[in-house]
């Protein structure tokens, strides 16, 4: 056996590789499975194992893929290509494959939203529903062939059952007859090699003509086949002998139908095999509760809450394991039974399963360093045939370790220099794992030995560890302490199990002082350690304490926000209800003011209209705005646009009201405003300049309603957009765009309604019929925007 299989085996590999084959659903990914070794390189091991990460994403968000009927049928296929008659048999088996591939097909077809390093292998899958329908419709089971298989065998086995019946009526006729019953042993009808019979008693076998064929073991009856029934029961061999050849005609047609998709069959085959192999790596993942460690070519190892695969998931103490990145060698003490080498299995199997594609039963954020070989020299190898006493085992083992050993191995050592006199086997392990450092090996090696203790604290890149022992129960808590070498716990064992003090202290003079020293050094570290442990743990329960308030703390911010925004709904549903009662309000004042017009048909009339809604619009639309009453102050500072002077019409912020400055600030920044019929001094920075009022301007540019108007100042456009207004506000805009087209003396308007439901367009066309400016009006022709846009001719 080669070092590197002898190290697997002592690892349990084996073990492994024999729980993956049973997740297995057919023979052939089985023996794949049984024959899997660690990558030989980085980029396959990470390949293997990002197939089994994505077999289990999609195992956990569609469900495992059924392999149910995958089987090998690889033997079969090539007999069908070469033109053998296949049986029934191995047709169905063909067939079950056929049905695992399509479903496999349909699988991917149901997750193909998850796009994963799988979907090449789904892909190549060629699902054959026709020949799997052929085979299903002509073979009922591996020893009958459907009668529906052919129309000749429908015909021959029709005809086999008619001539079955007319041969049992010519039987029952005997049977049934009172004088021949006598002579029947029983009134039944019964078949020998073939052929229709009734048993006979031996001594009226002259009473009943025809041809014996077998009689019982006593020879009391004879089956006799009837002259009566000759004919029938001849008829029915040359059918069965048809019957036989045409089955024979029908498995060599399927036969040579599956030797002609023999190939695509073969490469489906295999690739579900390949499939149902990796789905098998997910399963086992699942089984062990693992995850995808980050796998890489260098750096350092850390496993976070390691167990041990084999160890039951309730019973097994899950540990942290470094190597390789703060130091390159672990010295690992403690008592026996402690859970040493567990530790140092757990470290190797773990290794090996990832460089395999296996996921790992260990914590998230775990990292694993990919080597190229594993080399362990754990357990007993005494051998009595080889005259090889356990020290030489090992010494032998481990030779061949250090001869195979490189950068890229990881070397585990249990019990190192054990077996042999304490102070050469000491020396010997302390340079066997000088000679593994100088190697550039990653080791972890078990010992009792205090100077490898020592050996871990004085030489760089190597650590101790201990397994935690408790002196109270004395019994090991299997916890994996790294930095913190082992005690030897003697004294103190063997003073809780009853030793007497005396020879206790005996044995402590007998150790020397350095020793004793040492022992009270770890012993301080490890009360130290403890300490620090009680505080951390108390250190997370404030923690956790603190995220349990900041969670809840969120919660109620998210609650007030919540109601925050209800109430802003509830004061925008109220200021919508007030601006639509001030709309119909509206409504009613330009009523009057159209019942006006029509009463007085002047121009003077029409400008009064004019200002009247133009004064009325723009009061609506500050109302509108004002209709929203949880708007943000602007948190820009305002400055004045220029020195406040006697008239400007200001805004005081405070009070939202307008007023008059009446005065120019003075020097503390106060000025004086009128308010209504309220005077009162402001701060300049509580005040905004407004612009002359439009209602204003409009009076200076037509000086005066009974006056003559001044048009030099009047801008008309001959188009207007109405388009997104309510009706109200389009007649408003309407009516102040003729007036203005009138005073600029425009004779043809382009109104843009747009098409939509046609409301707009009839609230227009029927304001123009009474409106006195207009003289005629129509809907635009083809380049004008046709029903969209009304075009009106001015009187």
């Amino acid at each position: 056996m080669q070092l590197y299989d002898r190290s697997l085996k002592a690892l349990e590999y084996d073990k492994i590789i024999s729980m993956l084959a049973d997740e297995c659903s057919c023979d052939r990914s089985a023996e794949r499975a049984r024959e899997l070794k660690p990558c030989e390189d980085i980029d396959s091991a990470k390949e293997a194992l990002k197939e089994t990460e994505d077999a289990c994403r999609l195992s956990l968000r569609f469900g495992g893929p059924s392999f149910y009927g995958l089987k090998d049928v690889e033997n079969s296929l090539h007999r069908a290509k070469i033109g053998s008659s296949l049986l029934p048999r191995e047709l169905l088996d063909i067939k079950t494959a056929l049905f695992s591939i399509r479903s496999l097909a349909h699988y991917h077809e149901i997750s193909e939203s998850v796009v994963t390093c799988l979907d090449g292998l789904f892909d190549s899958l060629a699902p054959n529903k026709y020949l799997e329908d052929k085979i299903d419709n002509a073979i009922i089971s591996e020893e009958e062939i459907a009668d529906s298989a052919s129309e000749e065998l429908f015909r021959i086995r029709r005809t086999i059952r008619r001539t079955e019946e007319r041969a049992r009526a010519q039987l029952e006729k005997l049977i049934r007859s009172q004088t021949s019953q006598k002579y029947l042993q029983e009134a039944i009808i019964t078949i020998r090699g073939g052929r229709f019979v009734v048993p006979v008693k031996q001594e009226y076998k002259a009473e009943v003509p025809g041809l014996v064929h077998d009689t019982s073991a006593s020879g009391a009856t004879l089956f006799v086949e009837p002259m009566g029934a000759v004919e029938a029961n001849n008829e029915l061999k040359v059918l069965a002998s048809k019957e036989e050849k045409e089955i024979e005609r029908i498995l060599l047609e399927l036969s040579q139908e599956v030797g002609g998709f023999a190939d695509s069959i073969s490469q489906s085959a295999k690739t579900a095999v390949t499939l149902d192999f990796i789905f098998a790596k997910a399963r086992l993942s699942f089984k062990m509760k693992a995850g995808a460690p980050s796998l890489n070519a260098d750096g350092g190892i850390a496993l976070n809450k390691a167990r041990h695969p084999l160890i039951d998931s309730h019973n097994v103490v899950p540990i942290d394991i470094m190597l390789g990145e703060d130091f390159d060698t672990l010295v690992v003490t403690g008592p026996n039974t402690g859970g040493k080498t567990v530790a140092l299995k757990t470290l190797g199997l773990l290794t090996l399963m990832a460089s395999s594609g296996l996921m790992i039963p260990a914590a998230d954020f775990s990292r694993i360093v990919f080597f190229r070989s594993v080399l362990a020299d754990i357990g007993d190898e005494q051998s009595i045939e080889q005259s090889l006493s356990t020290f030489s085992a090992h010494m032998t083992n481990i030779i061949n370790i250090l001869e195979a050993c490189d950068e890229n191995s990881l070397v585990l050592l249990d019990e190192l220099g054990s077996g042999t006199d304490p102070v050469e086997g000491a020396a010997l392990a302390v340079a066997i794992l000088e000679h593994l450092k100088t190697s550039g090996a990653k080791t972890a090696a078990t010992t009792h030995y205090a100077e490898l203790k020592a050996y871990a604290l004085q030489t760089d890149r190597v650590e101790n560890a201990c397994c935690e022992f408790d002196i109270a129960t004395l019994k090991p808590t299997f916890r994996l302490l790294i930095g913190v070498p082992g005690r030897s716990n003697a004294f103190a064992i063997s003073k809780r199990l009853g030793l007497s003090d005396d020879i206790i202290e005996r044995a402590k003079d007998l150790v020397s002082s350095e020793d004793m020293r040492f022992e009270d050094v770890v012993q301080r570290l490890d009360v130290s350690r403890q300490n620090m442990e009680i505080e951390r743990g108390r250190a997370m329960l404030l923690r956790a304490e603190a995220e349990k308030m900041k969670k809840q703390a969120e919660e109620l911010k998210n609650s007030v926000e919540r109601e925050k925004e209800k109430e802003i709904e509830n004061a925008r549903q109220q200021a919508k209800r007030l601006l639509e009662q001030s709309r119909a309000q509206a409504q009613l004042l330009f009523d009057e003011l159209d019942s006006l017009r029509k009463m007085k048909d002047t121009q003077d009339t029409a400008i009064l209209r004019d200002l009247a809604k133009s004064q009325i619009g723009a009061r609506l639309k500050d109302f509108e705005q004002k209709a929203d009453p949880v708007r943000e102050k602007s948190k820009e500072v305002y400055r004045l646009p220029r020195d406040l002077k006697q008239g400007d019409s200001v805004l005081i912020v405070e009070i939202d009201k307008k007023g008059t400055v009446l005065n120019s600030p003075d020097k503390s920044g106060f000025v004086e405003v009128q308010a209504g019929i309220i005077k009162t001094r402001v701060k300049v920075s509580s005040l905004r300049l407004l612009e002359e009022n439009k209602a204003e301007t409009a009076k200076k540019q037509y000086s005066g309603i009974s006056g003559k108007i001044n048009r030099s100042g009047i801008s008309a456009k001959n188009e207007v957009d109405l388009r997104g207004q309510t009706v109200t506000e389009a007649i408003m805009e309407l009516d102040s765009f003729i007036d203005d087209a009138v005073l600029a003396n425009i004779g043809v308007l382009s109104v843009i309604h747009g098409k939509g439901t046609g409301a707009l367009r009839s609230a227009v066309q029927q304001h123009l019929k009474g409106h006195p400016s207009v003289k005629a009006y129509r809907l635009g022709r083809y380049g004008e925007g046709e029903d969209g846009v009304t075009i009106i001719e001015l009187k």
